[in-house]
């Protein structure tokens, strides 16, 4: 039996400018997380890349990987949270397990772990 999807994506820029006024932020070497509760029993994560980091190829995987990351790990995370990740210029050439290590430790800096 296949798990629920227990989040959506933030694709509206509406969307994103409301999480980031009202939303609280924390950043380490390779991301940057902005938290908002919503009115909802399910997250919604969006994502975005700067083109500091890289050109569209770079940008893309960087995207990917940040998506997976948050994919295998959403279930470890409190529900009813609107949540998005900044890349940094240094994600240009991390790897899968770096990111998702700077995602882990952001989680728990702003206690978003069941």
């Amino acid at each position: 039996m296949l798990a629920q999807n227990l989040f959506t994506t933030i694709k509206k820029d509406r969307e994103f400018r409301q999480v980031y006024k009202n939303s609280k932020s924390m950043a380490n070497k390779l991301l940057i997380i902005y938290i908002m509760k919503n009115q909802s029993e399910s997250n919604r994560v969006g994502l975005t890349v700067s083109k500091k980091v890289g050109k569209s190829v770079v940008r893309s995987r960087v995207k990917r990987l940040m998506k997976e990351s948050f994919r295998l790990n959403h279930h470890r995370i409190k529900n009813g949270y609107d949540i998005v990740f900044v890349a940094r210029i240094g994600c240009n050439e991390a790897t899968y397990h770096e990111i998702e290590s700077a995602m882990l430790h952001l989680f728990k800096k702003m206690h978003l772990t069941k």
